[in-house]
């Protein structure tokens, strides 16, 4: 892909989810001040796939140096730092950004909030980091390689990447109502699979001017194997259903994944 292609696709990503973030979408909205005192006392989770997230995966996080890549929405980041992390939330979009700074300045929570492309973590030094926690957002990408070998460069030795992504058998089917109101899955994409070349042209014309995010499914080379290529140990796999079934594959096996996995 052209590099102006590339810049075009975050641009229009960055744009879709400003968008979203204004309309209080599902990962738009910041958690309550409850929640955040609850975090205080010793009293929190945050989400990684719809399931439980194993207790040593995140463990104690009180002073740990935490990044919340392509995580930003009021979510995540508030609820670590209220538990005693230092956070730093790294997003494309101002607008879900804007989120975290609302609670971090209205529940008194010492936050920092970083503008940018999940491929490109230049603002940060090497090994700056304790924990990466990076829940479902890769697909908004082309390539999730460099995200993988950026994210083992910010990390310190020893330190641990937290990342969700979905099972790219879920970008295979049609999406054609008709079908799916019969249960019915049809193949009609190869993985990997890229909105910017699978979709017919007027289909993508009109995702692109309804402001839709464009979405990219990395194949599980790209997505496990990337991270063992960037030079992580795999520690831990989960498999979780989708909490609200979208595709029809979602009724029939778990479509959210997610790894832990290591710096050596």
């Amino acid at each position: 892909m052209m590099q102006d292609q590339t810049h075009d696709i975050l641009a229009h990503n960055q744009s879709a989810w400003d968008k979203q973030a204004a309309s209080n979408c599902a990962w738009s909205q910041p958690v309550s001040a409850r929640t955040i005192a609850e975090a205080r006392a010793g009293l929190w989770s945050v989400p990684l796939t719809s399931g439980t997230l194993p207790a040593h995966w995140l463990g104690d996080v009180q002073g740990q140096r935490i990044l919340c890549l392509a995580s930003a929405g009021g979510q995540q980041g508030p609820v670590l730092a209220a538990a005693g992390a230092q956070v730093t939330v790294f997003d494309a979009s101002q607008g879900q950004l804007e989120q975290d700074r609302m609670v971090a300045a209205r529940d008194g929570l010492s936050l920092a909030t970083v503008q940018g492309d999940m491929r490109d973590l230049s603002a940060f030094e090497d090994a700056a980091f304790d924990i990466i926690f990076h829940p479902i957002s890769n697909h908004y990408v082309p390539d999730v390689r460099p995200v993988w070998r950026e994210a083992f460069r910010i990390l310190r030795p020893g330190g641990r990447l937290l990342a969700s992504f979905y099972n790219p058998v879920i970008f295979v089917e049609d999406r054609d109502p008709a079908l799916a109101a019969q249960g019915l899955i049809r193949p009609a994409h190869t993985i990997p699979y890229a909105d910017t070349r699978d979709l017919a042209p007027d289909r993508l014309q009109a995702k692109m001017e309804a402001g839709e995010a464009l979405v990219f499914g990395h194949s599980l080379t790209d997505l496990i194997a990337g991270q063992i290529a960037a030079g992580f140990l795999i520690a831990g796999f989960q498999e979780d259903p989708a909490p609200t079934p979208r595709f029809t594959i979602d009724r029939y096996l778990p479509t959210f994944l997610a790894t832990l996995a290591l710096k050596p």
